[in-house]
């Protein structure tokens, strides 16, 4: 697959979006510009090495630049943006470079050679400048009138929530990047290669190094396919393979996809579990549409799980009663999904209004981070899970759960620790686009 090295043709567009969106928003608050920083690279404690760097979101919404330390974008209302491009002056490494893109034609572009020089090549700040960014050395010589204003932060978060064509452009393109690496991951796994060499399976299927992905990928075996977020990488193929579960990502410009899938190493029990949170999964993605309450679709994913776990004979109570009395959490302690754009948890899953209180998810439920109503143009992941967590059981064992649980079911399917299955969708007038269903299509059809 060749990937064009250039944002999609609606960058523009977009660009003209946000230039909209933003500007009421400054008068409100008596801005008359904006300054956003792309993010500075930092040395480890005691060392000269630089931690990766992690582009400014907001920068990255109007900048499709990533990996370009110490810039900034300025925006005043009625003006071209500036771009103040830092290149530095540097033989120990390659300074950052700017695309030979069309994209760059929407921009004042000012290059600068030091981080100190970037002040002087802004326009003049007057007193109702507001900065967002990390704050860096010198920045209070600046003058801006506010740093990370929070009623500014929280109107431009909800900005952000819904996607023009251009960001849903490099979703869909983030989403081909990730299928292509859970296909490379998957024919390993299959292979019986270890998590490790898994992990490297995927990163070759992307064509991105690992500081490139959009977050840590989670390549698990066995047993550790209950640990939520595990984080290591065994470098030894395990004596024997019962699953495999994979939640690795790949990004375009930014934005981010976010894909998991639950693979069994032959049929049986385990497959017949993850078939039916296939069937559990994508009846949840059915259910996408314009004013879905997202919290209630939570409920809902307790409810299909607790009829799933009676059918698979997990647990033996009704599925009322499981849902009410939290044992279906025991198996799901974590939320359905959230936003999804350039941060991978993305920002305003819980704040329809930005002067208003935030949405808290139901009672017994507080890791949902996504309580709002679906509308056009969200984009969200729908990620329903299954696990065999030790800690969490042990607890049913000696709490009111211990009686309604079939231990001896659980004890059969504990070594291969869990199902999550992710899909990431783009809220549309009438329904929903599920990027990565697409993607996986695309690919296994030779297009």
């Amino acid at each position: 697959m060749n990937t064009p090295v250039g944002p999609s043709p609606s960058f523009s567009t977009h660009l003209e979006t946000v230039v909209q969106r933003v500007t009421p928003i400054l008068e409100a608050y008596g801005h008359d510009s904006l300054v956003i920083h792309s993010g500075t690279q930092r040395l480890a404690f005691l060392d000269d090495q630089s931690f990766p760097l992690r582009s400014n979101p907001h920068f990255l919404w109007w900048v499709p630049l990533r990996d370009a330390p110490d810039c900034l974008l300025q925006f005043t209302p009625g003006r071209k943006p500036v771009l103040v491009f830092h290149s530095a002056d540097d033989f120990w490494h390659k300074p950052a470079q700017l695309p030979d893109a069309a994209w760059t034609q929407c921009f004042d572009i000012r290059t600068v050679n030091s981080a100190g020089a970037a002040r002087t090549a802004l326009d003049p700040i007057s007193g109702l400048t507001a900065f967002v960014g990390e704050p860096f050395e010198g920045l209070d010589d600046f003058g801006f009138s506010s740093v990370n204003p929070q009623q500014l932060l929280r109107r431009l978060h909800e900005q952000r929530v819904r996607k023009t064509p251009y960001e849903i452009d490099c979703l869909r393109a983030a989403s081909l990047l990730g299928a292509r690496g859970h296909l490379a991951a998957e024919a390993a796994f299959h292979h019986g290669d270890s998590e490790f060499a898994i992990h490297q399976a995927f990163l070759d299927g992307c064509m991105l190094r690992e500081q490139e992905l959009p977050y840590q990928a989670i390549v698990a075996l066995n047993d550790n396919c209950a640990t939520l977020h595990y984080q290591q990488l065994e470098r030894r193929v395990p004596a024997e393979r019962h699953s495999m579960l994979i939640d690795a990502g790949a990004q375009r410009h930014g934005y981010a996809s976010d894909i998991t899938r639950t693979y069994a190493a032959a049929g049986g029990d385990f497959q017949s579990l993850i078939d039916g949170m296939e069937a559990l999964q994508q009846s949840l993605c059915a259910a996408v549409r314009p004013g879905i309450d997202w919290r209630e679709l939570h409920l809902t994913t307790h409810q299909l799980l607790a009829e799933l776990l009676i059918e698979q004979q997990l647990i033996h109570t009704d599925p009322e009663q499981a849902v009410h009395s939290g044992l279906t959490s025991v198996f799901l302690p974590h939320g359905l999904g959230h936003l999804l754009g350039l941060q991978v948890h993305d920002v305003g899953g819980r704040l329809p209004d930005p002067d208003g209180p935030q949405l808290d998810p139901p009672a017994g439920h507080p890791y949902l981070r996504l309580t709002r109503i679906l509308e056009p143009g969200f984009v969200v992941t729908m990620e329903p899970g299954l696990y065999f967590i030790d800690m969490l059981l042990e607890k049913a064992m000696t709490g009111q759960h211990g009686n309604a649980i079939n231990w001896r079911r659980v004890q059969a399917l504990r070594p291969c620790g869990g199902i999550r299955i992710e899909d990431n969708l783009v809220v549309t007038a009438n329904g929903c686009e599920n990027l990565t269903r697409d993607a996986f299509q695309i690919l296994k059809s030779g297009r």
